[in-house]
């Protein structure tokens, strides 16, 4: 049977608190495939980070049903705020030959970003690349590593390096697009494609 378990408190750092387990592929360093929520073959942890954490009202939630990772909840502007994501707990995935990631996933319309984090600390910088999805469909987003901009609650970090795929720990994804209401991102699967030669 699937739990879900929803965030219940503000800076609740235990990751069991907001965690949901979802398909990821131990196999990743060879095919690349990070995560298929199409056979839910395998699991990880995700958790949920919204600017509760700030004092802010956003909601949001992440399950997986019918082959896909929903991640979905209602963005709020009050007290300062405007954001929900969620994202992995700390793991390897051995990206060093990687250049992109691909995603195959379904939206409402809005933006969104694609997170990533080298360092394994809950409040640390992340690189995020943005995207913005077709009310519906079903798409692939092909998104280059050389894209993702480094940030630090939110502030672009100018002396950050570039991303470095070997140093990637976590994934996740990001809604900031300051417009109040419902959100829903429907996920089939996360992909790093490797570079091309190698």
């Amino acid at each position: 049977m699937l739990t879900i378990l929803h965030r219940t408190a503000p800076r609740l750092l235990i990751p069991t608190a907001f965690a949901l387990l979802l398909a990821m592929n131990t196999n990743a360093a060879a095919d690349k495939i990070l995560f298929d929520f199409q056979t839910a073959t395998n699991t990880a942890a995700w958790q949920v980070v919204n600017d509760d954490v700030m004092g802010g009202a956003s909601t949001s939630s992440i399950r997986l049903t019918n082959g896909a990772a929903v991640f979905q909840g209602e963005v709020s502007l009050e007290n300062n705020g405007g954001f929900a994501s969620v994202r992995t707990m700390p793991a390897r995935f051995d990206l060093d030959d990687a250049s992109e990631f691909l995603l195959r996933l379904r939206g409402d319309g809005r933006r969104y970003k694609f997170t990533v984090r080298t360092e394994a600390g809950f409040d640390t910088p992340i690189y995020q690349c943005a995207f913005t999805t077709k009310r519906g469909e079903w798409e692939e987003h092909r998104l280059p590593f050389k894209d993702f901009v480094p940030t630090f609650r939110g502030r672009v970090l100018t002396n950050a390096p570039p991303l470095d795929p070997a140093g990637i720990v976590s994934v996740g994804f990001l809604i900031s697009d300051k417009q109040e209401g419902p959100f829903k991102l429907e996920v089939a699967w996360i992909e790093a494609s490797p570079i091309v030669g190698k």
